[in-house]
């Protein structure tokens, strides 16, 4: 059996939308880079597929790159861009 890491997602606008919850704790695969964890979020709920390409990362409170390795016990965030604001009076 392939060795797995513990890492917490939290979760942020459409992300928490789609899932209901704020956090997600998963089990995943060693090796497992953030953006196969954003893919995977996508592949579980197919309408967060809009943000697949302007989504930022942070691991650990810092922003990285999608290519960046997940380790265990991470904590991930997956930030898509926010919409709303202020409005034209």
């Amino acid at each position: 059996m392939a060795p797995t890491i513990s890492i917490t997602v939290k979760l942020f606008a459409a992300y928490q939308e789609a899932y209901g919850v704020p956090e997600l704790r998963l089990q995943l695969p060693s090796g497992i880079t953030v953006i196969d964890l954003r893919d995977r979020l996508i592949r579980e709920h197919p309408e967060l597929a809009e943000w697949r390409e302007v989504t930022r990362y942070g691991v650990n409170l810092q922003f990285v790159e999608p290519q960046t390795v997940l380790q265990d016990g991470d904590e991930v965030v997956l930030i898509p861009p926010v919409s709303g604001g202020l409005g034209a009076n």
